[in-house]
């Protein structure tokens, strides 16, 4: 059956908490998490989408009952964009990775999504001969652009603008202007640029570390610059990244582990991505507050960690259970 949201979903959006996690933060270095799974939608792709949305309309490019949004997408993209069109009208299609996790698939048959799996990577490739993920999508659309449109998150600025608009200020906002390091994890690049461009203008003295997959990685939301080319709209604003970290999957899911155990937050792999990159830039500093993007939580996750070994049935259950900051979702995950 499939679940539609009402049209006032899109009020939720932003806003998210800033957390400080107290078992990693000392009394001179600050770690703060923000909770981007307090979208309705589940993840920080909820801004995005909104934005890309709202832009087409404003073009004349989407017509209610008439316009079917296609996307590439690993997942949480494909969530936001499916919940937030299906709320407003639109039909969706969305091309994805069969090797996404099937709770993430199931979520979007069950918002309305016709899906088109494909063979490649976590993360549809940009770059000549690897985007399989991309050419289909826009194999599909190009021949009915009276009919699709493809917003293209890899290229669309609308996908900047978000977090320049959004995501900084509320930062910038929640930390007093205290905030001195900016993390987050690198996909199409919206939200490291957006978020510290905004930041920058605020102040020059921030440093902001981009957070990259290991190659052949687990990561869901997350590439690899070796193994695919930055999208356009990353190579536009790379120079705001001062520091690169390449997260592991072994690193990754220790980290989300860590979380569940010290501070009883249940995040998907990407967060535990970025809890690692924090970690580390923190053993390097004397003070200062670090402001991580946790994009999503782990609820999409259980048979990935499961086969993983990073929790047992058992502990899964149990870590869902005890979790803290656990948000209420626009749509079902049964």
């Amino acid at each position: 059956m499939t679940a539609v949201a009402s049209p006032d979903v899109v009020q939720r959006i932003g806003q998210t908490p800033l957390v400080e996690l107290r078992s990693f933060s000392t009394k001179n270095v600050k770690m703060y998490a923000k909770l981007e799974w307090h979208n309705p939608f589940g993840s920080v792709k909820d801004r995005a989408a909104y934005w890309m949305i709202k832009d087409a309309e404003k073009r004349g490019i989407l017509k209610k009952d008439k316009s079917i949004i296609i996307e590439p997408t690993s997942g949480n993209t494909g969530i936001a964009l499916t919940g937030i069109a299906s709320a407003l009208g639109y039909k969706v299609e969305i091309v994805i990775p069969e090797k996404v996790s099937e709770e993430t698939k199931n979520i979007l048959r069950h918002l309305g999504a016709t899906l088109h799996e494909t063979s490649d990577d976590l993360c549809p490739r940009v770059g000549s001969g690897t985007d399989q993920s991309i050419a289909l999508a826009k194999a599909i659309s190009k021949p009915r652009p009276d009919i699709y449109y493809m917003p293209n998150q890899y290229e669309n600025d609308a996908n900047f603008l978000a977090h320049y608009e959004s995501t900084g200020p509320e930062i910038w906002k929640q930390t007093n202007g205290t905030v001195t390091h900016f993390l987050a994890g690198c996909g199409t690049g919206g939200t490291i640029t957006g978020t510290a461009t905004y930041l920058k203008e605020k102040s020059k003295s921030i440093k902001v570390v981009a957070v990259q997959a290991q190659k052949n990685h687990l990561l869901q939301g997350l590439r690899n610059f070796e193994e695919s080319a930055m999208p356009d709209l990353f190579k536009k604003r790379q120079s705001v990244v001062d520091e690169w970290f390449t997260a592991t999957n072994k690193g990754s899911f220790d980290a989300a582990r860590l979380l569940a155990e010290k501070e009883r937050l249940l995040v998907g792999p990407s967060s535990g991505s970025v809890m690692e990159s924090m970690l580390a830039t923190a053993q390097k500093m004397d003070s200062g507050v670090l402001v991580g993007i946790f994009a999503d939580d782990g609820r999409k996750f259980k048979s990935l960690y499961v086969r993983e070994g990073v929790f047992t049935e058992q502990e899964y259950d149990r870590a869902l259970k005890n979790a803290k900051h656990m948000s209420s979702l626009a749509y079902s995950l049964s």
